[in-house]
C-alpha cells in the first residue's frame, strides 16, 4: 500500500521529508527498509545558521548528493530497486531535452530546490500540459486569511485532493525563472535536484536512450 505524503515538522525539515516523501510516493509501504528512513534523517539537517545553530539553516547541497549516492548503494547491496542522480547548476532546468522532464514522464520523482521566501525542497510527482504536480511539504490552507498573498500569483493552483500525489500544479514557466519568488527556481548556480525512480515501474520505452546513471 502507498502511503499518503508527508508534511514538515518544523520549519527547517523541508529536505529530509521531501526525500522521504520520494520513497513513499515510489515504494509501496511493505517495502520500505527502515534503514532508508533512518539514515535519511541522520544525514540531512547538516546547515549552520549564522548563530552556530546546527539545523536551522536546513540541509545542504553535499546532504543530498551524499544521500543520492548512498541510496544508490543501499539499492545495489539490499537489491533495492532504487536509482537517483544528483543535478546540479543548468542541469536544473525543466524543458522538453531536460533529465528532470524525462523522469517525471518515466514515472520517476524529483526533489527539488526552489523558493518559498526561503530556499525550499519540494517533490515534483508528475507533469500536465504545461504544468508539473508537486507537493510541498510546507503545510499551508488555502482558506486561511493569513495566506501569504504571492501563493495567489499565476502559475500556482491548489490541489487538495490528491494526498498521495501532490498538493499543488505549478506552471512550468514559473518553477524555470532565475528569480526568487513563490515556486521559482532561481538562478543556475545555486539549483539542485535529485532524481529518483523505483526501477521496478519505471516507464522506459523500447529503443529509448537511458540518460541516467
Amino acid at each position: 500500500m502507498k502511503n499518503l505524503l508527508n508534511y514538515q515538522s518544523s520549519e527547517y525539515d523541508c529536505g529530509p521529508v521531501a526525500l522521504t516523501n520520494g520513497i513513499r510516493y515510489l515504494f509501496e509501504r511493505e517495502d520500505i527498509y527502515p534503514d532508508i528512513i533512518k539514515y535519511i534523517m541522520l544525514y540531512c539537517l547538516d546547515s549552520y545558521n549564522e548563530a552556530g545553530e546546527i539545523g536551522k539553516h536546513g540541509t545542504s547541497a553535499t546532504a543530498m548528493m551524499f544521500l543520492s549516492n548512498w541510496l544508490n548503494q543501499f539499492g545495489r547491496m539490499k537489491r533495492f530497486p532504487i536509482l537517483c542522480e544528483f543535478l546540479s547548476g543548468t542541469d536544473v532546468r525543466i524543458a522538453q531535452d531536460s533529465k528532470i522532464l524525462c523522469a517525471l514522464q518515466q514515472g520517476g520523482a524529483v526533489v527539488l530546490r526552489l523558493y518559498l521566501d526561503v530556499g525550499h525542497y519540494v517533490l515534483l510527482t508528475g507533469v500536465e500540459g504545461d504544468s508539473i504536480y508537486l507537493f510541498d511539504p510546507y503545510y499551508e490552507e488555502e482558506d486561511d486569511p493569513e495566506l501569504d498573498v504571492e501563493y495567489s500569483e499565476p502559475g500556482i493552483t491548489f490541489i487538495n485532493d490528491q494526498p498521495k500525489r501532490a498538493n499543488r500544479l505549478i506552471s512550468i514557466e514559473r518553477l524555470n525563472r532565475t528569480t526568487e519568488g513563490f515556486y521559482e527556481m532561481g538562478p543556475y548556480d545555486i539549483r539542485e535536484a535529485v532524481i529518483m525512480f523505483n526501477k521496478n515501474t519505471r516507464l522506459l520505452p523500447e529503443n529509448t536512450i537511458d540518460y541516467f546513471i
